[in-house]
């Protein structure tokens, strides 16, 4: 079946939107956290304690996420358990932050929670839109 229109420039759009989360995931991990700690402590102190398996998550969600991506250009249906997996590294990863921490005390509710939400959203309509290109037989 031939994909719609819109298909391309949604899948570049989910693809480009994976590639900022790894670049996000690499700047992260890789951060001077003295430098961090001279602006923002509380967030310097956070990545710091942050579990190696955590950290792990992180890049199974970036990573699988941008797999995913790669896949639905591709129209391949592994989009759809790559997405489905990346979402569920993501709802593992914050769950955690926001479990286990004192992020929200610290920060506040809408500035804690505002980002993490949109990226949760992403993850869920990358599933979803990979789902249901899998149902229409636009992914092969």
């Amino acid at each position: 079946m031939p994909a719609p229109r819109s298909f391309i420039l949604i899948a570049i759009l989910f693809l480009l939107w994976n590639l900022m989360g790894l670049a996000s995931f690499m700047m992260q991990y890789l951060m001077d956290l003295n430098e961090l700690a001279k602006t923002d402590p509380y967030t310097a102190r956070i990545f710091a304690a942050m579990p190696g398996w955590l950290w792990l998550i992180f890049a199974v969600a970036v990573l699988v996420g941008t797999a995913g991506a790669i896949a639905l250009l591709l129209r391949r249906r592994s989009a759809v358990p790559l997405f489905l997996l990346s979402l569920i590294a993501v709802v593992a990863q914050f769950g955690y932050t926001f479990l286990a921490t004192d992020l929200i005390a610290v920060k506040g509710v809408v500035v804690a929670t505002a980002f993490p939400i949109f990226i949760f959203i992403m993850a869920i309509l990358q599933w979803r839109y990979a789902t249901a290109q899998a149902g229409k037989g636009v992914l092969r």
